[in-house]
């Protein structure tokens, strides 16, 4: 899940909020004279608006130009790229920048540009560290309004922003709003560089780091570096620590982020919100509708810089990459061996408890991971094989097998000598081959030969 920083939030709550707002504004106008009090209200501030400060406008960045068209009986004005209707064109002006993606306002003290002055105006209360806005409740300090209202929610536990399409409520305006792109299908915020488009700026500026290549965020304990602030903190207590502060209600199972869990709740409720257009498979969450959906494009957007070779997903990527590095963050605190996922250390863990999970529903046999079982189902009770090589049609009866026979025709050698440099289709080819430099003789033949005398 992406986590955005303060800065992103506020540029986010502002942004979300105008295109709700936008929409609030569109459904008023149907009502005729039911409306007229609301647009008369801003009218009668246009008389003061030179004597108004304009910090006052802070919170409400887009009230610059309110020519209403209950008034002037004018046409609303146009988005040309999604056919949305303005009523005040510095609506129409601000909207048409995130297709544009102008950003005319820029900070003096750091260079950073934001779409409209009231972005800018709270994004500088980040250097003067002006928080003007505090909760009477508990005393917390807040740069912006919004977020305080949306604090105060946690005091009440107010939730009073539902959505009309599934009823789901939420706290914030902003949040309805994100939520109801899920809806629409909405995403505002495209990549300048591949085109690829976002329902969150947040998740527009994490994209752009996989273009750059930028981690800012890194691990005070390994120095492992990440593109997102999220991913550090999943890190951090995932690897450094045991904690799991979320459980389920239903199994107990604990997590360390909350949208985990609620993945996870998916599970006993069987609901799968994201379907695919394309085949209508569903999914209990959107990344891996994201991923599936790579499956029909082909499309691979991350690619490893050592050898080119291309993923559907960031993850996988760097999993790969770890073969190159020879990077193993993951250790048993029992014998310390090492490990390069998570995945192979609770296996191996297993070897120490004797732990069996798996077992045969044919004879019984019982393994320590799913993977094993497969395999002997498939190998002992049926002649299946599922995978095959698209080259020669070999088949297989795991993918891993099958991988390591494509590199036979690809020529792909994905395994390194930090020694000598020299190059293996497998992984343990490597070990084998390491132990020519290490002397290392693992096997000794219990039969004394003689020598032979010529």
């Amino acid at each position: 899940m992406l986590t955005p920083t303060d800065e992103e939030s506020d540029h986010q709550l502002l942004s979300l909020n105008y295109h709700v707002a936008e929409s609030q504004d569109q459904k008023g106008g149907k009502h005729g004279d039911s409306g007229s009090t609301k647009t008369a209200e801003p009218h009668q501030h246009n008389l003061h608006h030179e004597s108004t400060s304009h910090s006052n406008n802070v919170d409400n960045p887009n009230l610059s130009e309110m020519h209403c068209d209950t008034h002037t009986g004018k046409q609303p004005l146009k988005c040309d790229t999604f056919g949305k209707d303005f009523k005040y064109t510095s609506s129409l002006e601000t909207n048409m920048r995130t297709h544009t993606g102008e950003e005319p306002f820029a900070c003096k003290t750091c260079g950073r540009a934001f779409r409209n002055n009231g972005h800018l105006v709270i994004h500088m209360r980040r250097h003067t560290g002006e928080k003007s806005f505090a909760c009477k409740s508990c005393g917390k300090a807040f740069r912006n309004n919004g977020h305080l209202v949306r604090h105060m929610r946690t005091h009440t536990g107010e939730e009073s922003f539902a959505c009309k399409s599934c009823g789901k409520a939420f706290r914030n305006n902003g949040h309805l709003a994100r939520h109801m792109m899920t809806h629409t299908g909405e995403k505002p915020y495209s990549c300048k560089t591949c085109g690829k488009r976002f329902n969150q700026m947040s998740s527009l500026n994490s994209h752009m780091r996989t273009h750059t290549g930028e981690k800012p965020h890194s691990c005070n304990k390994c120095g492992k570096r990440f593109i997102q602030k999220s991913a550090l903190n999943y890190h951090h207590t995932r690897t450094h620590t045991d904690e799991r502060p979320y459980s389920c209600n239903k199994c107990g199972k604990g997590f360390i982020q909350k949208s985990a869990l609620n993945r996870h709740i998916r599970i006993h409720t069987g609901e799968k919100p994201y379907s695919c257009k394309i085949c209508e498979k569903g999914f209990t969450h959107e990344s891996a509708l994201n991923r599936h959906t790579r499956i029909h494009t082909g499309e691979k957007p991350y690619s490893c810089k050592i050898c080119e070779k291309g993923f559907t997903h960031e993850s996988a990527l760097n999993r790969h990459t770890r073969i190159h590095t020879g990077e193993k963050p993951y250790s048993c605190k029992t014998c310390g061996k090492t490990f390069r996922f998570p995945s192979n250390l609770k296996r191996h863990i297993r070897c120490h408890t004797d732990e069996k999970p798996h077992s045969c529903n044919k004879c019984g046999k019982r393994f320590i991971q799913k993977s094993s079982l497969t395999y002997h189902h498939t190998t002992t009770h049926t002649d299946e094989r599922p995978y095959s090589c698209k080259i020669c049609g070999k088949g297989f009866t795991q993918k891993s097998d099958m991988n390591r026979h494509t590199r036979i025709h690809t020529g792909e050698k994905p395994y390194s000598c930090k020694k000598c440099k020299k190059k293996f289709l497998r992984n343990s080819n490597l070990k084998s081959h390491m132990r020519t430099h290490t002397g290392e003789k693992l096997h000794h033949c219990s039969t004394e030969v003689p020598d032979i005398k010529e």
